[in-house]
């Protein structure tokens, strides 16, 4: 099966950014999103990603216009019914995944495969929901979409060899770099950085170091690009807090307890970059 026409579920961050960089490689894309604003928001990240690159020289305005007429937005998961391969990047909570991969199933052909950019979520137990589990799988861009090099790709215990071929020949058609890993918690990204991260939360709990000098300590001592108290900022504390219940949940295991600091900054509503507000203000 050929793979041209590509469904996105979720304009935010993550969705977006997959968008953006499908339409860039000739894909004809359709980002859904159910909140108007949401879409209106996530077309003005990909001109303003893409208005970056060409000033930067790394895109043309062809390529530019090019990238932007691949791409169409809708409201309702319907208009993705003629796709070959969708990627939910939707919020990290199980009971909206279950409905829009059960609707997908219902509105796709048999063939499609229907993917998840899930960040910590059981690829086996999304796959358990669909009539065809066969076709699920686990494409984990990381972020910015656009710009970083790896797919994590998951294989659910039922995602078959035909399916794992597809996704990983498509991630090098996108110029990134795929590895694939099996189904667990966290998978291997997310099991090592959230841990990370949250540890870092805690220094800052126990008042060890100010949030600048713990990502100084990280940047410089460790070679870090970003320390991890603004990497965490970036992602979206509400994201990170998901993911490390999750682990928490999955391996009950006590070092995989999030921060008491990173609840309530969320119960704040102090997510990082997105609200203006996490660690650093923005």
């Amino acid at each position: 099966m050929a793979i041209t026409r590509i469904g996105v579920i979720g304009a935010g961050t993550m969705g977006n950014g997959i968008t953006q960089t499908f339409a860039r490689h000739g894909f004809q894309v359709t980002m859904v999103d159910t909140s108007p604003q949401a879409l209106e928001n996530g077309l003005a990240a990909i001109r303003a990603s893409l208005a970056k690159l060409e000033k930067k020289a790394l895109l043309s305005p062809a390529d530019t216009a090019l990238t932007l007429s691949n791409i169409a937005t809708a409201g309702s998961l319907a208009a993705l019914a003629g796709c070959e391969l969708v990627v939910e990047a939707a919020t990290e909570n199980a009971t909206i995944k279950e409905s829009i991969f059960r609707e997908l199933a219902r509105l796709l052909p048999a063939e499609a495969i229907l993917a998840s950019n899930t960040s910590s979520i059981s690829l086996t137990r999304i796959a358990a929901w669909v009539e065809r589990p066969e076709r699920v799988v686990g494409m984990h861009f990381m972020n910015p979409v656009p710009l970083m090099p790896l797919v994590e790709i998951i294989r659910a215990l039922q995602t078959d060899d035909a399916t794992h071929q597809q996704v990983h020949a498509l991630a090098v058609e996108l110029g990134k770099t795929p590895v694939t890993v099996k189904d667990g918690p966290g998978f291997v990204s997310n099991r090592i950085l959230m841990p990370m991260i949250n540890e870092a939360v805690f220094a800052l709990y126990e008042n060890l170091a100010s949030a600048e000098d713990i990502d100084t300590v990280m940047k410089l001592g460790m070679n870090h690009p970003i320390g991890p108290l603004a990497l965490a900022d970036l992602i979206g504390l509400d994201t990170c807090l998901a993911i490390m219940n999750i682990l928490h949940d999955e391996f009950r295991d006590s070092k995989y307890r999030a921060c008491p600091l990173l609840a309530q900054m969320v119960a704040a509503g102090r997510l990082g970059r997105k609200s203006g507000k996490g660690f650093y203000s923005y």
